[in-house]
């Protein structure tokens, strides 16, 4: 984004109840289990949901007490967790359907380490990771404020004193900030759509949500009423995977930068640390997030290429947007190698990447989130890498 001069930027956010995030969820827990039960287990899995009927598919390779049977209870305790126990989708009756099947021999080949020949790249691709200081966790503000709506909304929800009561799982957001050089100073308009229940009427809904909105901003930057959309077509009663249809990865933006920053194009969900789509987005993050940190630059946007089958990258760009303080990006490009190693091995083994911790990455986006140590959860959101970058650069 510019850094000079005044405009609008605008970012949506999507509850876990959304279709693509139910599918997103539902990929990530077919990973967490194949994690679970074998580190080094190969997985990618793709999730259509739609009324009543959910469809996993695609390729695995992990141990056979992975069954089909095992999947499908997992799958029905994630929708319930969700919140679906409607006529149209529910985790007691809707169909399973499980159509994994063994990973392809030829992309095997490519990716396992044999002989003197490291572990390979699980495909091709761009990947790209980005930081800014915008906000305490270093993410593109009008991203960070439209997922903290809606998480606010999922906790009251969820409450057992019901803060929300009305309000059923599928809901999206979006937000616009006003810039001035590079900084955001006030909203300028919230949108907020959410499935409630029958009965409740549009004002009702709006009458809940403003609270929750106003909470979650900054104070004073709350728009006035006009500006304040909620549900706009005035109903939102059908909704989840039975009012649309739902599939894996189609919220990539979503789950990055909010369209701060570029995006290779690859989705997250399902795909196990090999798929370099995944885990090179990871390591870009992470370095992303400690350049910032360390007080190099106000934004960072990193690029790194793979080819399949070939462990080292083929290119690591670093482009600081003119925010760098005395810092020659090809030189900070080496030192980056230097402190990290990128291949997928490397990328995996340094963020430990091997464990079922991807379920939580389904929803609210997979970054700018707080790292767990002990559940082992967001790694690549630690800045452990700031003391060697500022030695690096004499700061």
């Amino acid at each position: 984004m510019r850094s000079t001069g005044e405009y609008l930027f605008t970012s949506e956010s999507v509850s876990e109840g959304h279709p693509d995030k139910v599918a997103d969820r539902l990929s990530d827990t077919v990973l967490d289990a194949y994690l679970a039960a074998d580190p080094y287990s190969r997985v990618a899995c793709e999730t259509l949901v739609t009324t009543n009927h959910v469809v996993l598919a695609g390729e695995t390779r992990g141990p056979d007490s992975v069954s089909a049977e095992k999947l499908e209870h997992l799958a029905r305790l994630a929708i319930k967790d969700i919140g679906y126990d409607q006529a149209g989708f529910s985790w007691r009756n809707a169909t399973i359907d499980v159509r994994l099947h063994r990973q392809s021999a030829d992309i095997a080949q490519g990716v396992d380490a044999t002989g003197n020949k490291d572990e390979g790249a699980g495909d091709q691709g761009i990947m790209f990771g980005y930081a800014c200081g915008e906000t305490e966790g270093l993410m593109p503000a009008p991203l960070y404020y439209a997922h903290l709506i809606l998480r606010r909304i999922s906790e009251l929800r969820r409450a057992a004193d019901r803060g929300a009561a009305g309000l059923l799982p599928d809901a999206k957001s979006q937000i616009t900030l006003r810039y001035v050089d590079g900084k955001p100073v006030e909203a300028t308009s919230v949108v907020v759509s959410t499935q409630h229940e029958e009965g409740l009427d549009q004002e009702e809904v709006k009458a809940l949500l403003r609270p929750i909105v106003e909470a979650a901003l900054p104070r004073g930057w709350m728009p006035g009423d006009r500006e304040f959309y909620v549900n706009p077509t005035g109903k939102f009663v059908i909704g989840g995977p039975d009012g649309d249809c739902g599939l894996t990865g189609r919220k990539i933006i979503v789950d990055t930068y909010g369209g701060a920053a570029p995006h290779g194009g690859g989705a997250f969900s399902g795909k196990d640390p090999t798929k370099v789509d995944r885990s090179g987005a990871y390591a870009c993050r992470y370095l992303a997030k400690n350049v910032v940190a360390a007080g190099l630059a106000e934004r960072c946007t990193l690029q790194i290429s793979y080819a399949i089958g070939v462990s080292h990258p083929l290119s690591v760009y670093v482009d600081l947007q003119g925010t760098g303080r005395d810092v020659e990006e090809a030189r900070l490009e080496g030192t980056l190698r230097e402190l990290m190693d990128l291949t997928p091995r490397g990328i995996r083994e340094h963020l430990r990447l091997n464990r079922p911790i991807y379920v939580p990455t389904s929803a609210y986006g997979h970054f700018g989130r707080e790292p767990d140590a002990e559940k082992g959860t967001f790694s690549w959101e630690k800045t452990d890498l700031v003391p060697q970058l500022k030695a690096a650069f004499g700061r």
